[in-house]
């Protein structure tokens, strides 16, 4: 834990404290986890806001780091599982990268800006571990740039989050297709934007000067759009099925235990195998794999619960909390191989000797209509 005085802000952190914001140290950062509006605004109107009209999350946090060169396309397809080959200019695509053991060292975003640029959106918490990753695998003709501080990043998402930003530009963002990317003057302010998310809804993510990230979030608020913490950030990946770096994933968990093997690319368009760092290790998962939990009762199981097949331990909880959407507690685990793990499997969740009913459901638990 840094102390205050030591922790980083993001450009919107004035507006954060003086809207109510309770900051918690997360990687680093000073960041909203919820804001206390004096009306009664809680975690889930934040979550609900995203659900049914639009929440709007500052995620500067997060690194954001660009590769250029001749040589950058050959150098991050031999350091991402994703096939970075053949990336068509405007694309954006979900990867991992990962260490020579196959564990993930980071979840990504990367992005083609142009033939020989491509964009990377990094974890927050790994910004630092990925910056020393890439310097000792370093290539000539490829340049890293860490743009993290000098931008600000907007995550505006919900069902009304495309009409919303569409209104504040005279681009047309809304024909911009899901995983792809344009640049685009919203509310007056330059902004590199994608369709992509982090809360199973529609949306974008902003990214745009640090020194104009307040006017692009005073105006959006301005519009409607709710301001949201990381603790409803957390609820809605959870719905969605999505992983989260320290939880779900780690350097000792592969994406296929992870259930992410759409996200590794082991060949090549032509049908050759991809050399990549950890390919060799990622052929199979190693007993382990991601599930889904729907829990019985109104107390939702923590990162480190036990779980457990007819009495016997087969896993762990990694995520957990009550659904505002579902209405009911859900859990992400990982489970071994030992126990039944299909879809309407019976388990149990352990807290302190305490038992709580369990089913094995598909995931994501919400997916939008």
């Amino acid at each position: 834990m840094s102390s205050s005085a030591t922790l980083n802000r993001t450009p919107l952190a004035d507006w954060h404290t003086a809207n109510g914001a309770r900051m918690v140290d997360f990687a680093g950062w000073s960041m909203p986890v919820h804001y206390d509006t004096g009306t009664g605004g809680s975690i889930v109107d934040e979550h609900v806001a995203t659900r049914t009209g639009v929440g709007l999350f500052d995620v500067s946090h997060m690194g954001r780091l660009t590769v250029e060169g001749p040589a950058a396309e050959a150098w991050l397809d031999g350091l991402l599982t994703r096939r970075v080959e053949g990336t068509p200019v405007g694309r954006v695509r979900y990867s991992l990268v990962c260490n020579e053991a196959g564990g993930v060292l980071d979840d990504i975003l990367f992005t083609r800006v142009g033939e020989e640029r491509f964009d990377l959106v990094v974890n927050a918490s790994n910004r630092a571990k990925l910056l020393d990753w890439f310097a000792t695998h370093a290539m000539a003709d490829a340049e890293l740039t860490d743009r993290t501080c000098a931008t600000a990043m907007i995550a505006v998402q919900g069902p009304k989050a495309v009409a919303l930003v569409a209104g504040q530009t005279g681009d047309d963002v809304a024909a911009i297709r899901y995983y792809r990317a344009s640049q685009a003057t919203v509310a007056g302010v330059p902004c590199d934007l994608s369709r992509t998310g982090y809360t199973g809804e529609d949306g974008f993510e902003l990214i745009c000067p640090a020194e104009r990230a307040s006017d692009l979030w005073e105006a959006l608020v301005a519009e409607g759009a709710v301001g949201c913490g990381l603790a409803s950030r957390d609820t809605l990946r959870l719905e969605a099925g999505m992983p989260l770096y320290g939880h779900e994933l780690d350097e000792a968990t592969n994406p296929i235990e992870a259930g992410l093997a759409f996200a590794v690319d082991l060949k090549r368009r032509d049908g050759s195998l991809r050399e990549f760092i950890g390919s060799d290790a990622l052929t199979e998962a190693s007993g382990k794999h991601r599930v889904g939990l729907r829990v019985d009762g109104k107390r939702a199981p923590r990162e480190g619960y036990t779980v457990l097949s007819n009495g016997t331990p087969i896993g762990v909880v990694t995520s957990g909390a009550p659904s505002p959407t579902l209405g009911y507690p859900i859990a992400m685990a990982y489970v071994n191989d030992s126990g039944p793990v299909t879809a309407g499997a019976p388990l149990q969740v352990e807290n302190r000797g305490r038992l709580t009913e369990a089913t094995v459901v598909e995931l994501p638990f919400y997916k939008r209509s």
